[in-house]
């Protein structure tokens, strides 16, 4: 059989698909017709030179599940407890609404698996960050959009879902939301209000030297409030936010460790942990506006405070050599994080070559983060961050040219304080970093026709260590023979990426890129006698290449004449396609010989009877394969999900039934590679395969003519280049 026919059918259909909708929405620009409410059907991906944007708003098998579950179907992304996130092979550092959340690891998880992906509207890959983001962007940027516009007339629309699993027990996952929408003459506002709740179960196995068997209950509740005043062409903008996680465990645990005169200690524990954490955001923007649309002057303030408390107490522990015991408080942990900022950016047009943009601005930024353990403070950090930028765009026949530069200024200090081996408490000051550095970035884009290109990248960042990271704290279960910690000591990290892509319509790509990296920052997980350690260390010297290509497949093509598919006399959004995402991933560290992660994304819609959408997705990581200092011994994430949804009443509701990893699969089970003493094996899975259903329903309005006006929570507008406006320094 020749494959190259289909895939040649594939491509000429989804460039008449693309042209032809091309071609309808000019015709809709150029008509105003009253009284008639002209509904444009969102993208589900988008492509752009430095960007790939996931529509969340109307994909009904990625909406009905928590942030965490609906990010982990997305082709390309890969979200792990030991390897964080990536896309493409590089680290994401996450945003919320165009603002640095500023947290990894546990919390990170623990954030987005208590917000409901329902409240999403889209997530932006910012795979190539330009000079306007900041500098220690790293690798690429994770940008989760949550905001709505603001309407002329009072609407509402409630979302909500429950799901359940029944591994060992029944279990029950819920969500709920409100969103509230007006504006009038003088101002525009909105409020949207959740709450989540979440039982679940973990069960793990440390090198056969630790068995643990977790009951999680995830509570969760948040709120974002937003108010635009018009001052002619100028809007204020003022946002608050809050975010709220209260969440316990219960841990049975049992294992055995070595006392002198290699006596074998066996044990059963069981602990409960409490997590309280409470994240608060405020913004205030000013937008300048011109005669001249394309000219933009933007001032911002924001300040950022989050609390976190964790403990841990020991209900009992019984151990063959010492008898039953209560050993009380283990752990008793807690932080506070502030950030503030001010920033301006200022963009216009340029007369450059065929036509040009010039963008400069500038931002300074405070943070402090402390944490605490029983009652000791053992951090103090503090970080001081001034920035500028300038960038260049230009147009020059079928080119496109960007060329920039950003100018950062670090002043990081701190305190550490720790007890020595004798229990002492001693106290030491962090590697100071004062550091002046230019980050470049430049771009090369060939447009072969309209929404056809091939695009050359390059740009340098640096990733500043997590505060979870750097948190000594960072431990959320401690056993007799495992310690956890972070590392107050870590490194930044500089990126050099390089990468290059060919991008047809939205729809299908194929690209390779490359980062240079020093001082990566990873978990390390060790063993020495009968104690696991885990903690965060430095990569002194690594580079990872990725090599990836997605292509849509219309099922039409094995069954439908050439000459019919040309005519495009069909809705895209109606017909059955699977769209296939393969990827190669290669960590390349001194002095090691890793495999390569191979990656493979299927996502399959069918239009069934009675208008019907069924979509699957299958998501697989190869076993075998290397990452950072561990090597997975069997397929990473291998789930497959299942969605039926279905609109009702003129699509002001939805209705949505799924069931997430129906074969039970998705598992970790690797080995650890560190860099000193031994190799650890890891095995944990939890309660994945879930069944439920979803509603999302908005309140009809009475008012037709009622148009859109953008820009309500919280500055996040995507501009005609891709990028988040006002822009996050």
């Amino acid at each position: 059989m020749n494959y190259k026919v289909p895939l040649v059918v594939a491509a000429l259909f989804f460039s008449q698909t693309a042209l032809a909708q091309q071609d309808k929405n000019s015709g809709t620009k150029e008509k105003d017709i009253e009284g008639v409410v002209i509904v444009k059907t969102k993208k589900a991906v988008e492509q752009k030179a430095d960007r790939t944007i996931f529509d969340f708003s109307e994909q009904e098998h990625l909406n009905t599940v928590s942030a965490m579950e609906g990010i982990k179907k997305l082709p390309g992304l890969i979200a792990t407890d030991v390897a964080g996130m990536m896309y493409q092979g590089k680290l994401l550092d996450v945003y919320l609404n165009g603002r640095p959340l500023n947290i990894s690891s546990n919390e990170l998880t623990s954030f987005l698996e208590g917000m409901p992906a329902n409240s999403i509207e889209k997530i932006e890959v910012i795979t190539q960050p330009g000079a306007e983001f900041p500098a220690s962007s790293g690798g690429a940027i994770m940008n989760i959009v949550t905001n709505k516009n603001a309407l002329k007339y009072l609407s509402a629309t409630y979302s909500g879902n429950y799901s359940f699993t029944n591994e060992d027990k029944f279990r029950s996952r819920t969500s709920h939301s409100l969103s509230l929408n007006a504006r009038n003459k003088y101002f525009g506002w909105q409020l949207r209000v959740g709450q989540n709740y979440r039982e679940s179960k973990l069960f793990s196995n440390q090198d056969y030297l630790a068995f643990t068997d977790t009951d999680r209950v995830g509570r969760g509740a948040f709120a974002k409030a937003g108010l635009t005043f018009d001052l002619g062409m100028d809007k204020i903008l003022v946002n608050y936010d809050v975010y709220q996680n209260n969440n316990d465990n219960q841990t049975l645990s049992s294992g055995s460790f070595t006392l002198p005169g290699n006596i074998i200690n066996e044990f059963t524990a069981l602990d409960a942990a409490k997590t309280n954490s409470v994240r608060q955001e405020g913004v205030l923007t000013y937008q300048k506006r011109f005669d001249d649309k394309n000219s933009k002057l933007d001032f911002q303030a924001g300040y950022t405070r989050s609390n976190n408390d964790f403990y841990q107490d020991n209900i009992y522990n019984q151990f063959t050599a010492g008898g039953f015991q209560t050993l009380g408080r283990l752990l008793d942990n807690s932080s506070l994080m502030q950030v503030s900022n001010l920033k301006v950016d200022y963009s216009q047009p340029l007369r450059l070559l065929d036509e040009g943009k010039i963008s400069f601005g500038g931002l300074y930024e405070y943070q402090q983060f402390d944490t605490s353990s029983k009652g000791i403070t053992n951090l103090e950090y503090e970080r001081n961050t001034a920035a500028s930028y300038l960038e260049l765009q230009a147009k020059l026949n079928k080119f496109d040219f960007i060329l920039g530069t950003r100018a950062e200024n670090y002043d990081i200090s701190g305190t550490t304080r720790f007890t020595d081996s004798e229990g002492m408490l001693q106290q030491s000051a962090l590697i100071p970093f004062n550091k002046f550095r230019f980050f470049p970035n430049a771009s090369v884009q060939y447009n072969f026709m309209n929404q056809v290109y091939l695009a050359f990248n390059y740009n340098k960042k640096i990733t500043l260590p997590s505060i979870s990271a750097l948190n000594p704290n960072n431990n959320t279960f401690a056993g007799p023979n495992s310690t956890v910690s972070g590392n107050p000591y870590l490194q930044p990290t500089i990126y050099d990426n390089f990468e290059v892509k060919v991008s047809a319509f939205d729809y299908a790509f194929i690209g390779y890129n490359v980062s240079q990296i020093d001082d990566q920052v990873a978990q390390s997980l060790s063993r020495e006698g009968d104690v696991i350690k885990s903690e965060q260390v430095n990569i002194p010297d690594m580079r990872i290449h990725n090599f990836n290509i997605g292509m849509p497949i219309p099922f039409m093509i094995f069954t439908t004449p050439l000459s019919e598919i040309m005519k495009v006399n069909f809705n895209p959004d109606k017909i059955n396609f699977v769209f296939v995402y393969a990827g190669y991933i290669k960590h390349e560290i001194l002095g090691r010989d890793s495999k390569g992660l191979k990656v493979l994304n299927l996502m399959a819609q069918v239009i069934l009877p009675y208008q019907v959408k069924m979509t699957a997705n299958y998501n697989v990581l190869s076993k075998k394969a290397g990452f950072y200092y561990f090597e997975s011994e069997r397929p990473f994430n291998e789930r497959f999900d299942l969605t039926f949804s279905r609109k009702f009443l003129n699509d002001k509701l939805t209705l949505s039934v799924f069931g997430n990893d129906l074969f039970n699969t998705q598992a970790t089970q690797l080995h650890s590679t560190p860099v000193t003493g031994n190799s650890v094996f890891l095995y944990s899975k939890s309660d994945t395969r879930t069944f439920g259903l979803s509603v999302n329903y908005k309140i009809p309005t009475r008012n037709k003519l009622a148009k859109e006006d953008p820009n309500m929570l919280p500055a996040t507008e995507t501009n005609d280049n891709g990028g988040i406006t006002p822009k996050t320094l």
